[in-house]
């Protein structure tokens, strides 16, 4: 997995290319933490996102529960692969998910 962080205003974008799994997942989760206390919104580009496990799941619960007193985290780009994992667990209700 290869994550880039951009940000503006506050307003912070992880273009995540590969696959958030176990071994991935702590990664993505460390470089919320380092811009968590500065950050009023998130947003997640998934566009290059192949595979999402339960890590990756519970990283994005993490990120969503995190913002949920700010401006919140938004996934954008989910793949098929990704988006149907999403709408299996039922996370799709209750994340933002920009197409």
């Amino acid at each position: 997995m290869n994550v880039t962080v951009t940000s503006e205003n506050k307003a912070y974008t992880f273009i995540i290319c590969g696959r958030i799994d176990t071994l991935t997942a702590p990664e993505l989760e460390a470089k919320f933490r380092e811009i968590e206390a500065d950050a009023e919104k998130v947003v997640f580009d998934m566009t290059e996102v192949d595979y999402i496990s339960s890590a990756g799941m519970r990283t994005i619960i993490y990120v969503h529960r995190a913002m949920s007193e700010k401006e919140g985290l938004t996934l954008k780009g989910l793949t098929k692969n990704v988006s149907t994992i999403i709408n299996l667990t039922g996370f799709n209700k209750i994340l933002n998910i920009e197409e």
